[in-house]
């Protein structure tokens, strides 16, 4: 919404400045995206005199002039400068508009700098209108009446010092699209006092011509109200200069009197018009449901094909005007019209949003009437329109014509002073709050508050407060801690699976991970992949064909991300997420994962070799890390129970028993990858953080650390066993022979391949561990570092059916 300072004083009796009425303006609500000063761009341009104006002694098409310029202002002293000038209506004596040296001209976009030109310096211009933007004549320099004061700003000689202030408007304040709902505003703020806006009906002398007519089907929803009369003998020509610059600073081009006096009123006080040439008109007008498939050729040089339903406004010919959104072109007004029929109506919003968003039309009216115009000043807006149109292009009007009454929008609030406390925690004196109200256009009958016809967004006592706490300013409201509860340092507000939240995210982003926040939506065939895509989880009002689904797991939008990057050539990223998945539509079929994806190498190409590609003991150690972030016991059951989407081979389960996995973890299924268009390899993790048993018992510090003083003792043992045999089996086996002694072990060796099968038979291999045994109380003896290697042998040979390798090969 734009408008000009001075348009703006024509409704509002302020001294505030500019500055002021800006930030004013912002703090209401009504924010202010940008002031288009002239004065920044044009305010050095002053008017000056040319002393004498000779030929250029070396160019026969330009002129030597001796100018006399102000650059302190009138009051200043005068100087004098040598300017070079190629316009032919140069002369001595005349009056021009002079830029000195250093101004940015914006016409031509150049910074003047002292030049010499054929030999002949010159230091500044004299300006034609093209070089100052207000139009594009350049046939000459500005040539200034006799009597123009020396030395003035240009812009203030001009009229053209009036800034324009263009404000967002939110869809709720349809009353601020008009130039006198922002003065209300502003009056109301303090800054000013609301000039009145008298209404002067005027008398008709002789009964109109055209009739109007609403369709039965429209009176209640659609159109309430239809008015008009008939002016006749009117002459349309330009109109006048003021309202040409008016409608040019808000960025309209003026058409002519008529059109320029309907474009007016659309901004000054949010009432479109139209007008029809009346002698165009057969018959009455007629606003009625379209049947469909009627044409109408549009003032914006376009053919419209109405559906059935649409509004039209139709004459005995046929459709002339598409109701509150378009003019039609074949009643359109020219210079040659001299018969009019304005019209002033009440449209339904949502029937004329329909329309304009089903044509794809874009208008100033359609852009008011469907947010909601006054319909108490439809009647109002006639006449003064009236009053307008006889003032600038004579005539006499007619009786005025209507069909239908204004729609009652009467209702009334409970009007409490208390509740701006309340709400909004600030302290507003009770008389300042009713004289907000009042300011506002509200009328007040003790404690309801009755709102003003031009503001269908005040639908409750909480839309009081707001108008209350917006007028005194929000920028005032003091914060204020809030009270304790207790005394004391507070108890811990955040819950444990919140807590493991926080951890987790803490541990992924400290291996490296970048946190992703994607959408619980996704596609019917994504969420296939990952075991879901049932009736139960589908969405019965998606935002788009692709969020069709709720989540069965988290990994569907890291792929997405990390296909989004390889497209983009980031080739190598680790990505996470937290957050919930859904096995179900119900109550508790929501679970809380930690989610991440490691794709590609494990860092960028180096000399030294140390670049390699991700695997599985990748994603493994950080699924460990994590869980023991949130708790986890260090020791688990690893099992290959997993799901569809990992590798079966290349993945595992972490779990603290056969039914209670706590992460999984490994390289994802080929099929996987082609459904993403995904480059591998590409390695993911994911942790049940709901699946982890509660401790028992809640300790707030932590144990002590156990230390011996005595020195440790390793073992190495090598194992022959079968090639199915997991590792794990082994590592479990050997560390229950001893569980005191036994502190630790570690797999530090494997031989497969054919090789292993040539020395160890066929389906052998060999594995090789580490026992590290922590003596506690003394040093342990030979013999009973003997008898613990001996219980480990036993037990591994009993749990995998393998024997010692120097025993087997023997």
């Amino acid at each position: 919404m734009k408008f000009t300072l001075s348009w703006l004083k024509d409704h509002l009796d302020t001294t505030a400045s500019l500055v002021e009425i800006t930030e004013a303006l912002t703090d209401l609500g009504l924010e202010v995206e940008e002031i288009i000063d002239p004065a920044d761009t044009l305010g050095v341009f002053r008017i000056a005199r040319v002393i004498e104006a000779g030929p250029h002694p070396d160019a026969d098409r330009l002129r030597l002039c001796r100018v006399e310029t102000w650059p302190d202002g009138p009051d200043g002293s005068p100087e004098e400068v040598q300017v070079v000038c190629g316009a032919p209506n140069a002369r001595t004596g005349m009056r021009g508009v002079f830029a000195p040296v250093g101004t940015h001209i914006p016409g031509t976009g150049v910074d003047l700098k002292p030049g010499v030109i054929r030999g002949q310096a010159s230091n500044g211009m004299l300006c034609s209108e093209r070089e100052l933007m207000l139009s594009d004549d350049h046939d000459g320099i500005i040539d200034l009446p006799e009597d123009a004061p020396l030395g003035q700003r240009y812009i203030d000689y001009a009229g053209l010092n009036d800034p324009v202030i263009d404000i967002a408007i939110t869809p709720n304040r349809p009353d601020a699209l008009g130039v006198r709902g922002i003065a209300r505003d502003l009056a109301a703020r303090g800054l000013g006092v609301l000039k009145p806006l008298p209404v002067d009906p005027v008398a008709g002398q002789f009964d109109s011509p055209v009739s109007v007519t609403i369709d039965p089907a429209l009176r209640d929803k659609g159109c309430p109200l239809f008015a008009g009369r008939v002016i006749r003998g009117v002459k349309n020509g330009p109109s006048p200069d003021w309202l040409q610059k008016r409608l040019r600073a808000i960025g309209l081009r003026p058409i002519s009197a008529l059109v320029d006096i309907t474009n007016f009123f659309t901004f000054d006080l949010n009432r479109p018009l139209h007008v029809f040439d009346a002698d165009k008109v057969q018959g009455g007008l007629r606003i009625h449901p379209a049947q469909g498939g009627e044409e109408l050729p549009a003032l914006d040089e376009r053919t419209y094909t109405l559906a059935p339903g649409q509004m039209v406004i139709s004459d005995d010919k046929g459709p002339e005007s598409l109701a509150g959104i378009m003019g039609g072109a074949s009643s359109g007004c020219s210079d040659e019209t001299v018969n009019v029929f304005l019209e002033s109506a009440y449209w339904d919003p949502i029937t004329i949003a329909a329309t304009g968003r089903a044509l794809k039309i874009n208008s100033d009216a359609r852009y008011r009437f469907e947010r909601g115009v006054d319909p108490a000043f439809t009647l109002d807006g006639l006449e003064l329109a009236t009053r307008m149109v006889l003032d600038l292009c004579g005539g006499e009007a007619s009786h005025v014509v209507k069909d239908g009454s204004i729609p009652d929008t009467t209702r009334a609030y409970t009007f409490d002073p208390s509740r701006v406390g309340a709400l909004v925690g600030m302290v507003v004196p009770e008389d300042a709050q009713r004289a907000t109200l009042r300011a506002l256009g509200f009328t007040l009958d003790g404690d309801q508050a009755v709102p003003p016809s031009w503001r269908p967004d005040i639908l409750g006592a909480a839309d009081l407060v707001e108008e209350i706490a917006r007028v005194a300013s929000l920028s005032k409201l003091q914060a204020q801690p809030l009270p304790r509860p207790q005394a004391g340092v507070p108890e811990a507000i955040l819950t444990p699976l919140q807590q493991r939240e926080r951890a987790a995210r803490r541990m992924l982003a400290g291996l490296g991970y970048n946190e992703c926040v994607t959408y619980s939506f996704i596609d019917q065939g994504a969420a296939e992949a990952f075991g879901g895509g049932s009736d139960a989880l589908r969405l019965e009002n998606p935002i788009s064909s692709e969020m069709t689904h709720m989540r069965p797991d988290l990994l569907p939008g890291l792929l997405l991300a990390a296909h989004r990057n390889q497209a983009r050539g980031a080739a190598d990223c680790m990505l996470f997420e937290v957050g919930p998945v859904f096995s179900g539509g119900e109550p508790g079929e929501q679970q809380t994962q930690a989610t991440a994806l490691l794709v590609g190498h494990t860092g960028p190409r180096d000399p030294h070799g140390a670049r390699r590609a991700v695997d599985l003991f990748d994603a493994k150690a950080d699924a460990e890390a994590v869980l023991s972030a949130i708790g986890a016991p260090a020791k688990l059951q690893i099992h290959r129970n997993l799901p569809c989407w990992f590798h079966p081979g290349r993945a595992g389960v972490l779990s603290l028993g056969p039914k209670r996995a706590l992460a999984v973890y490994g390289e994802l299924h080929p099929r996987i990858l082609r459904v993403f268009d995904l480059k591998g390899p590409v390695m993911a993790l994911s942790v049940y953080l709901e699946d982890l048993p509660q401790p028992k018992a809640r300790k707030t510090t932590r144990p002590s650390l156990v230390a011996s003083t005595l020195q440790p003792i390793s073992r190495d043992f090598a194992f022959v066993l079968g090639a199915d045999v997991d590792a794990l089996a082994v590592v479990n086996a050997a560390q229950g022979a001893d569980k005191t002694l036994i502190e630790g072990v570690q797999v530090f060796d494997e031989f497969t391949g054919p090789r292993a099968e040539a020395q160890f038979g066929p389906g052998m291999k060999s594995l090789a561990i580490s026992v590290r045994l922590q003596p506690h109380d003394k040093t342990l003896t030979e013999d009973e570092i003997e008898d613990v290697s001996r219980r480990v042998v036993e037990k591994v040979a009993k749990a995998t059916g393998g024997a010692l390798r120097g025993q087997d090969s023997a």
